[in-house]
C-alpha cells in the first residue's frame, strides 16, 4: 500500500481515469474499439499543418502519441489489454496508475481554446538539456530556476565551479536527466 502512496486518491462521486500505452498510431483506433465495448475514453487530439509535394493538409494527431486515457473498467483489464493495438496499462507500484481528473481537466481546457497547441517534450527543472537556437545555440548544462526565473547551469568540474545564465526554458531539449545525490537536494546554493 505505501508504493501507491503518491497516487492521487479520488472522492466518492469522481471516477478514476487512467492510461494506456498503445502501438503508434493506433490511438484513435483503440478509442474507437473501447468505446465500441462501452468504455469511456479520451485522446486529446491537436490540428496540425502538414505538407506533402502537391498539397497542404491540416490533420488531427494526438496530443499524448501512443497514449490513450479511459475511465474506470480495470475489473475488465483482460478486456482492454486485449484491445488490438494496446501494449499495456500504465501502472504505479504494480497497480494501474490513477491520472488525475485535474490534470485531464487541464488537458481538456487548452486543448478546446482558440490557441495553437502543440506537443512539447517533459523537461524537469535539475535535467541536462541543450539550447536550441540562439547565442546560446548547442551549449548544453543544467536547467535550474531561481526566484521563478529559468536558468541554465554550466559547469566547469575539474574546478568546482559553476556559472549560470537566464534561459527561456521552452528553447531547451532535454538531453538526459541530472541525478542530483540525495545528500545534495538539501543544499541550497546561492543565486
Amino acid at each position: 500500500m505505501r508504493d501507491n502512496a503518491n497516487q492521487p486518491q479520488n472522492t466518492a462521486n469522481e471516477r478514476n481515469w487512467y492510461a494506456l500505452l498503445t502501438r503508434h498510431q493506433h490511438e484513435k483506433s483503440i478509442a474507437l474499439a473501447l468505446a465500441n465495448k462501452n468504455h469511456e475514453v479520451y485522446v486529446p487530439l491537436y490540428r496540425s499543418a502538414r505538407q506533402w509535394k502537391d498539397r497542404r493538409k491540416q490533420i488531427w494527431l494526438p496530443l499524448f502519441p501512443c497514449y490513450v486515457f479511459i475511465r474506470e473498467g480495470m475489473d475488465r483489464q483482460l478486456q482492454i489489454v486485449s484491445t488490438p493495438g494496446v501494449i499495456r496499462i500504465i501502472a504505479w507500484g504494480g497497480r494501474p496508475a490513477i491520472i488525475p481528473q485535474s490534470q485531464l481537466d487541464a488537458v481538456r481546457q487548452i486543448v478546446e481554446s482558440p490557441f495553437p497547441i502543440e506537443t512539447h517534450p517533459f523537461i524537469q527543472f535539475g535535467d541536462r538539456v541543450r539550447v536550441k537556437s540562439g547565442p546560446l545555440m548547442g551549449l548544453e548544462g543544467i536547467l535550474t530556476r531561481t526566484k521563478g526565473v529559468a536558468r541554465l547551469v554550466v559547469t566547469v568540474e575539474m574546478l568546482g565551479r559553476s556559472a549560470a545564465v537566464e534561459i527561456d526554458a521552452l528553447n531547451v531539449e532535454r538531453v538526459g536527466p541530472f541525478l542530483v545525490p540525495r545528500a545534495a537536494r538539501r543544499i541550497s546554493l546561492p543565486a
